[in-house]
């Protein structure tokens, strides 16, 4: 056993879990991985609540007074869902506190259904800030073409965002853009820029496997040695445009007026290949300011066997571009890449959604006699 997350911890890296269930709130574990784990946030998804949910432990109370007032399939899973934030939000919220509302936070996000659809996501996600009513949550939307105008506005209304598939490093500079005229718009309404913040969910191990499956399917020498590079170096050029950025006039102008920088948050850092090392998305992607949300069974291999040795990114950029330039030689390209794996990516999760409106309904019915 290291203490490879403390040492992550001193990096300037934040640790966040990505999982959450009513179970884990209720049984203390949250609470456990908070005061000796290093862990400092929580992240959601549509599949998270799916499995948490569908496993049934703790909700039974809740769906059977949601069935006997006969409310909707839809309001029945939002108010489960925001439930579980709320509680989570108060377990973390001394860690709000004491890092001065950086970290404590816990994210959920809008339904997946609306990832193409700006006004609608605006809606909810003001609907959900309302509904969790905590000031350390994040309110997820995703970086599909539509939601870039939808993170503007909710960030010019002093609402705090996790943007979340991003996948391509052009879109992830637009969502830095966003980000920037979100808080320029707060600051022409008088909002106090210090108190909005915001992380930007840059996707990592999905990368790996459809380019993976790509170079497979090659069949050359040349592909092989590719195999497991993209997604950290993918990751790693993120990291590049995020100095630039930060370095620029218009951000320093905001941060002069108190703004806080969007953070990188290096989200599926679950490793899928068994070929490649279990921590390998946490201790390749290592630098200050960052933020690793990881299922409890990386965030456990970390701890076991994970060896941080200090900034892993610094240095790397121009071997990161030549693998993606590698990569567009042997014919795998990479802007069809990030298209499929974001078209994926609501898909996944509207279909998360769409098993969650099952189950629930399901539940309500039986519990209100089967009459729906």
């Amino acid at each position: 056993m290291t203490d490879a997350l403390g040492r992550l911890s001193e990096e300037g890296v934040a640790i966040w879990l990505d999982d959450l269930s009513r179970a884990r709130i209720s049984s203390g574990n949250l609470g456990e991985l908070l005061d000796q784990q290093h862990v400092v946030g929580v992240t959601t998804n549509p599949t998270i609540f799916q499995k948490a949910i569908s496993a049934g432990q703790g909700y039974e109370e809740q769906v059977a007074d949601l069935a006997a007032r006969r409310v909707t399939v839809e309001e029945a899973v939002r108010m489960i869902t925001t439930a579980d934030v709320r509680d989570a939000a108060d377990v973390l919220r001394a860690h709000h506190e004491t890092t001065g509302g950086l970290d404590g936070r816990v994210s959920i996000e809008v339904d997946p259904r609306l990832a193409h659809h700006t006004a609608a996501t605006i809606a909810e996600a003001k609907q959900l800030a309302w509904l969790v009513d905590r000031p350390n949550t994040f309110i997820k939307i995703p970086a599909t073409r539509a939601g870039l105008p939808a993170i503007t506005e909710v960030i010019g209304r002093g609402i705090s965002v996790n943007v979340t598939l991003i996948f391509s490093l052009d879109r992830y500079r637009e969502v830095m853009d966003a980000y920037q005229a979100g808080l320029e718009k707060a600051k022409s309404k008088g909002l106090d820029l210090s108190a909005i913040y915001s992380v930007a969910s840059f996707f990592v191990s999905r990368v790996d496997t459809e380019v993976d499956k790509r170079l497979d399917a090659l069949g050359t020498p040349e592909a092989a040695a590719l195999r497991g590079k993209a997604a950290v170096a993918n990751a790693r050029l993120a990291y590049q445009a995020f100095e630039e950025v930060v370095a620029a006039d218009r951000w320093q102008a905001l941060s002069r007026e108190g703004a806080n920088a969007q953070r990188p948050l290096w989200a599926s850092t679950g490793v899928k290949d068994p070929a490649y090392p279990d921590t390998m998305y946490v201790t390749e992607l290592v630098a200050p300011g960052t933020v690793n949300t990881m299922p409890e069974a990386t965030l456990r291999a970390t701890e076991d066997h994970g060896v941080i040795t200090g900034n892993s990114i610094a240095g790397t950029y121009e071997d990161s571009r030549g693998v993606l330039d590698a990569l567009e030689k042997l014919g795998v390209s990479y802007d069809d890449v990030v298209r499929v794996l974001e078209d994926e990516g609501v898909a996944k999760f509207t279909h998360s959604w769409d098993g969650l409106l099952d189950s629930t309904r399901a539940e309500l019915e039986r519990l209100a006699g089967g009459k729906g």
